[in-house]
This record gives structure tokens, sequence and C-alpha cells, in this order.
């Protein structure tokens, strides 16, 4: 029995070192992975805050550049247009003209009138087909060079009435009325491309800002697991430090009770320097430990021992 008990005694100090260890073991992966989580969550807040900007980024250009410049195309299309459709007005009414016109040479006309160039053109162009392939006697052919002469005068007397008649002001200006109607559809064609183009930009911009804040959402819920992740790992820390807080206070209570004490008058010069050099580095320690810094054996003994002073 006592020799059980001799065994179970010296067992004892060895298991509380063993402990000990354990727990220091603890306390170094708890605080290695705490770190290391930790360190993932200043990744993740910076990537953030890098799509934050990529998306300001965008938005300025696709609202202060492409916007505006499809905007001001816009505006000058719009207005083409309506000059276009004045131009239609203005098109349509003269063309009205222009058959009233018509409608009242044709009604005043007789068979030796004609109402246009090109029937005169047509009359030449017949008579001297004849002539070319019909077989005419000299009195027949005589007679239609004759008529081919009358014509071509008569060409040039209407040429020359015409251009002062009423038909001959209107067909100049539906000429020139189309000349610019056509100019305004080219330019309606190039503002309304480019327009189109800018607005493409924008929308291609505003997608890549949904895309980012699709990636940004990712990135936020990843912090919030990695953070949960992170203080479960520093409550554990802290539940591992204070076990050991506690197992350290029971070693030292056991090895002072153990230990005899020296006399104090011999010692008391080198103990206050002792003393003094141990608050240096505690000040250091927590120093180290209020940085986030990572604590040495000793400097975590030295705060356990100092909380174990205030606790007293």
């Amino acid at each position: 029995m006592k020799l059980s008990m001799s065994r179970a005694n010296t067992n004892t100090p060895q298991t509380s070192k063993n402990s000990f260890r354990e727990l220091q073991l603890q306390i170094e992966e708890f605080r290695q992975k705490r770190d290391d989580l930790n360190k993932r969550t200043k990744d993740f807040i910076n990537k953030l805050q890098t799509i934050d900007t990529e998306i300001d980024n965008h938005l300025n250009l696709a609202k202060q550049d492409y916007k505006k410049k499809r905007d001001y195309w816009n505006n000058k299309v719009k207005a083409l247009k309506d000059k276009k459709n004045e131009y239609k007005e203005i098109l349509d009414k003269v063309f009205e003209e222009k058959k009233k016109i018509l409608q009242k040479s044709k009604k005043g006309k007789n068979t030796n009138n004609f109402i246009s160039v090109r029937q005169i053109d047509k009359k030449i162009d017949n008579l001297e087909r004849r002539i070319e392939i019909e077989n005419l006697d000299i009195i027949e052919e005589n007679a239609m060079v004759d008529q081919i002469r009358d014509l071509a005068q008569i060409k040039l007397d209407f040429l020359a009435e015409q251009q002062n008649s009423d038909l001959f002001k209107i067909e100049r200006k539906i000429q020139i009325v189309k000349i610019n109607l056509n100019k305004i559809y080219e330019q309606l064609n190039k503002w309304s491309t480019k327009s189109q183009d800018y607005h493409a930009k924008m929308l291609e911009m505003y997608q890549t800002v949904n895309e980012l804040r699709e990636e940004k959402k990712t990135l936020e819920e990843n912090l919030i697991e990695n953070k949960k992740a992170a203080d479960a790992y520093h409550e554990k820390f802290l539940n591992v430090m204070n076990k050991r807080k506690k197992e350290s206070k029971g070693r030292q209570s056991n090895y002072s009770s153990k230990k005899p004490r020296p006399p104090k008058k011999r010692f008391t010069h080198r103990n206050s320097e002792l003393e003094k050099l141990k608050q240096e580095k505690l000040a250091t320690a927590l120093e180290k430990q209020k940085s986030g810094r990572k604590l040495n054996l000793y400097e975590a003994r030295l705060i356990l021992e100092s909380s174990k002073g205030y606790n007293a």
C-alpha cells in the first residue's frame, strides 16, 4: 500500500507537468490558427476595399462619361429628327403644288403643246428612227427632217420658257429639299451610331458593376465566416490560457511551500534588482499583448503571475 502511494506521489508531478505542456501546446495552436484567420480577415477587407474602388470607378465612367455622351448625341438626333420632319412637310407641300401646276397645264394644252422636255425628245427620237428604218421617198424624209428641226426649236423655246415657269421653280425647290433631306438622313445615321456606341459602353460598365457586386457579396459572406472562426479560436485560446493560469498558480503554490525561503535581509538588494527587471519585462510583455504580437512562454507567465497578484 505504501508502495502504491509512493508511485502515485511520484507520478503526480509528472502528470501535472504533462498537463501544463499540453495546455501550452494548445495555446500555441489556437493562437496560430486565430492569427492566420485574422490575417485572412485583413486580406478579405483589402479585397473588398479594392472592389469598392473598382465599382466607384466603373459607375463614374458609366454616368459621368458614357451616359453624358450618349445623352448629348441623343439630343442632337432628336433635334435633327425634328428638322427632318420639317423638311418632309415642306416636300409634301411642294409636291402638292407641282400636282396642281401639272393639272392646270394639262387642262390648257392643245395638240401642239408639250409639258416636258422629255416629251419633245421622245418625239424627235421617233422621227429619227423612222428615217433610219423606213423606206421613205425624198419628200417624206425632208418633211420629217423639217419636223425634227421644228421640234428642236420648240425644245429650246420650251427650256427658255420653263426656266421662268412655276413648274421649273417647283422642280428646283423639290431638288433642293431632297438634297437637304439626304444630308439629314446621313447625319442621323452617324449620330445615332455614336449614341448607340456610348449606350452599349454604358451598359457594359453597369454589367461589370453587377459582376463586381456579386463578387463583393461572396467576399462579405466569406469574411463573416472567417471572422466567426477567428473568434471561436480566440475564445478557445482564452479558455486554455485560463486553465494554464490555474495550473501555473497551483504549481507555483506547491513549489513555494516546498522550497525553503532564504533570509530576507541577506537578499533584499538582490530581490529589489530582480523585481525591477521583472517589472520591466512585464511592461514589455503587456505592451506586446496589447498590440497583438506573439508572446513567448516567459512573457505569458509574467502576465499570468501579475494577474494572480492583482487577484490576490
